[in-house]
């Protein structure tokens, strides 16, 4: 066996050795001196961060000496710990990091068998195989962690305070450690001094080092703040300056100075080494603000105002204060007495998030349609403050406050109550009286079932409280009036139309925020599905509603297909997909328009009229309706009366009725199984039933108010529910329309085969009519003159009585 392999091997880890015994030494300097170095940066960084030079002498020097002693006791603290590595330590260490000591092992001599041939073959051996483990020795890195010894990481803190002092210090400070060795004050090197002049930071000019200022001549913004450090001898420099305006100014020759700069004057520092300037002062301008064109009013009754406002600066924010004008109110009616204490309205006026606001184009947009002041005389009073803190306002904008507009008789009527209410406690009597009057004959003119009964109610609390009515009761009936002609104005399109807002500005947020494929499909089929809710219920509003195809502004809406909706969609969507966002939210803008301004064009909805299957469901759903009717009338009666003796005889009609309505639900005779329609049908029939039932407890527990409200809900579901099987009838007869409009034009029924409205004889409870009545020019009242006059005939007692009853069934109906 080779016996240089082993002494070969020991030479290779020469290398990994030295490395390891330098891994020691770091180690053992790092664990013993580690509060030497901490305490070292710490104070190199307070230094750089100019602490000695705010602190008195006494102060410095104490804090200087209780430096050097900390450094001192964690020297010798170092020397005590510090234990000097040797070269065997490092070779245990790097023995310890290979399997079998090999280094240990190559050291070893053989102990027994040395004579015999066989063991020191066996020997020679396993040296070999140990030499080679250890020519592949590597360094052993050096353990430097020091969480154990400093479990507070102070050696970090310390080093964080150097790094911030060097950004925002400077390391030559540790040149003022010599002002606090005697003799070497600056008194020594003759009088000295430093000045600073920074203006406000809203201006964005930078500081100034006076020392720099060579000029003659300083501009310097208004409110620039001067500080002036005066070194040497007391009075050997003092300050001279008339552009403070100061009265309690300190004394000229003091160390520290400190003012701000409000007027043109002189700042001069006499004394050997002093300097002199003339200092002209910008001013500060105020802002200015003006309205900027017509008023606009948004549909929705939104009011829009254009304004600009300028500043030398920028403009930091502004308002508008919008006040009655009394002067200009037209004093009749509700309007005749003083108006109670008119709060005015104060709006923030909107401003851009850019950072430069030296002119400012912005529109204020808000709605204002619940107020008071909305659709009356007001002033508007713009005004601008700047940075400095002036304000600046713009002469009055006399005008009109827009506020929503009510095209509907009855809810225009109920605005104006409101109006007179908030107006002056007082009109509490007529409105009570104007109230009554327009409700008391609702039939063909109040529609909403719901809003009617919450009229009533609302009626009968005005009146038990318009001799004592205090703020917050005349706030309550405030608020109620306004709902209610919302629902008048309205009707069903008010909950389909905030759907559809509401999916339209989700769409609009994933346009912007570049959402994912999946998210916009979502959102996409959300619109869809909002959209047909509301083209579905405009065109039901259409049929009743001769206002609802004129838009709010007295023109004719857009005509638009579900086709031409549907193609607007998929381009809205295909864009989305290709990435083109900005071809795509105008679009959405586009689509936003139309449907604002839009008419849904739609057939005749013809149908056979004969025979439909659920045309026994549909009689007892609408006879189920009447009684609902009948029931919430007697129960206002009671409430009105102030009576409440026939609760339960109430409450009992009111389970009878649900019980029957539920056993409709359960026979399995409804209309349109399977069709959208007919499933929603039967879910508003789940919400009346429902209402019943919640109304039927109102009544035991002598609740009648309640009880009503509940009860409007049912009138309101039920009157959906049959609409919507209707519709399900409608659909069903599709198909066959063609076929069945050609034999209605080709063979035409009989005079006398037809009722009063001109439709087929068939089935009375059916759903729409044979041929269209909704054609020409003047649709809606001769539709109104067909219904007065069957009111005529069925009242004529010279009539047969079938036949008036047959006019009474028809009146019923419609």
């Amino acid at each position: 066996m080779d016996q240089g392999k082993p002494e070969q091997a020991l030479k290779r880890i020469e290398l990994p050795l030295r490395l390891t015994l330098a891994g020691l030494w770091a180690e053992r300097l790092t664990r013993a001196f580690w509060p030497l170095w901490a305490l070292v940066i710490a104070g190199l960084g307070l230094i750089s961060f100019g602490v000695l030079d705010q602190l008195p002498l006494e102060a410095g020097w104490f804090a200087l000496i209780a430096m050097l002693l900390g450094i001192i006791l964690a020297l010798v603290w170092g020397l005590r710990a510090f234990s000097w590595p040797t070269r065997d330590q490092a070779l245990l260490r790097l023995d310890a990091t290979m399997a079998g000591r090999p280094l240990a092992a190559l050291r070893d001599t053989q102990a027994v068998g040395a004579d015999d041939p066989m063991s020191q073959a066996v020997w020679a051996a396993h040296r070999a195989r140990m030499a080679d483990r250890a020519a592949q020795a590597r360094a052993v890195e050096p353990d430097l962690k020091l969480a154990t010894r400093d479990p507070y990481a102070l050696r970090y803190m310390a080093l964080m305070l150097l790094v911030i002092g060097l950004i925002f210090g400077s390391l030559w400070r540790v040149t003022s450690l010599t002002e606090l060795t005697p003799g070497t004050s600056a008194a020594a090197a003759g009088p000295a001094w430093e000045g600073w002049a920074q203006p406000p930071a809203y201006t964005g000019k930078p500081t100034l080092y006076l020392a720099d200022i060579t000029d003659n001549t300083l501009t310097l913004p208004a409110g620039t703040h001067i500080s002036l450090r005066l070194y040497g001898d007391p009075g050997a420099l003092i300050l001279d300056e008339t552009v403070s305006g100061r009265t309690d100014a300190a004394p000229a020759s003091q160390p520290t100075q400190d003012f701000t700069v409000t007027k043109t004057g002189r700042l001069a520092i006499q004394g050997r080494g002093g300097r002199e300037w003339q200092v002209v002062v910008l001013p500060d301008l105020p802002p200015t603000i003006t309205p900027k064109g017509a008023m606009d009013r948004e549909a929705d009754g939104r009011f829009k105002q254009a304004f600009t406002a300028t500043d030398d600066y920028g403009v930091i924010k502004g308002d508008v204060t919008i006040a009655l004008d009394l002067a200009a109110v037209d004093r009749r009616y509700g309007l005749t007495p003083d108006p109670e204490a008119v709060k005015p309205v104060t709006l923030d006026l909107p401003m851009p998030m850019k950072r430069d606001r030296h002119q400012v184009d912005q529109t204020l947009v808000d709605d204002l349609s619940k107020d008071l002041l909305a659709n009356l005389p007001v002033t508007m009073t713009f005004s601008a403050t700047d940075a400095a803190g002036q304000t600046t306002s713009a002469p009055p904008l006399k005008t009109v406050l827009p506020g929503r507009r009510f095209f509907d008789p009855l809810a225009a009527a109920l605005i104006e109550m409101r109006r007179d209410l908030l107006w002056n406690r007082t009109n509490a009597t007529r409105v009570s009286q104007v109230l009554k009057a327009v409700s008391n004959k609702p039939e063909g003119f109040i529609r909403n079932e719901k809003a009617y009964l919450r009229l009533r109610v609302l009626i009968g609390d005005l009146d038990r409280n318009r001799t004592n009515l205090d703020v917050p009761t005349r706030d309550t009936m405030a608020e109620e009036l306004w709902q209610i002609s919302l629902m008048v104005e309205d009707g069903d399109l008010a909950d389909a139309l905030e759907r559809l807002k509401r999916a339209q500005d989700r769409v609009d947020e994933a346009i912007k925020n570049g959402a994912s494929p999946a998210e916009i499909d979502a959102l996409m089929k959300e619109m869809q599905d909002a959209l047909n809710d509301y083209m579905r219920q405009q065109a039901e509003q259409n049929g009743k509603d001769p206002n609802a195809q004129t838009s709010q502004n007295g023109q004719k809406g857009m005509q638009m297909t579900q086709d031409q909706l549907n193609q607007m969609l998929e381009k809205l969507d295909q864009l989305m997909k290709e990435g083109k966002t900005a071809e795509a939210q105008e679009l959405m803008q586009q689509l936003r328009d139309f449907m604002n301004n839009m008419r849904v064009t739609q057939g005749d909805g013809q149908g056979s009229g004969q025979g439909k299957p659920g045309d026994q469901a549909m009689k007892d759903l609408n006879q189920t309706l009447k009684d609902q009717q009948k029931l919430s009338d007697d129960s206002f009666h009671d409430m009105q009366n102030g009576t409440d003796g026939d609760g339960q005889a109430l409450a009992d009609r009111q389970k009878n009725l649900q019980r029957q309505l539920d056993n409709m639900q359960k026979g399995g005779q409804l209309p349109g199984a399977g069709d959208p329609a007919g499933q929603q049908g039967r879910k508003k029939l789940d919400q009346a039933g429902q209402a019943m039932k919640d109304a039927e407890q109102a009544l035991r527990d002598g609740d009648l108010g309640g009880a009503l409200d509940k009860q409007a809900e049912a009138l309101d579901a039920l009157r959906n529910g049959i609409r919507n099987f209707g519709q399900a009838q409608a659909n069903a007869q599709q198909p066959q329309d063609g076929t069945q409009q050609g034999q209605a034009a080709t063979n035409p029924a009989p005079e006398g085969q037809r009722d009063p409205l001109g439709r087929e004889s068939g089935n009375s409870a059916r759903y729409g009519t044979d041929q269209s009545l909704m054609q020409g020019p003047d649709v809606y009242r001769r539709a109104q003159d067909l219904l007065d006059e069957i009111r005529k005939r069925a009242g004529q007692q010279t009539r047969p009585t079938s036949e008036r009853s047959y006019l009474k069934r028809l009146l019923d109906l419609f």
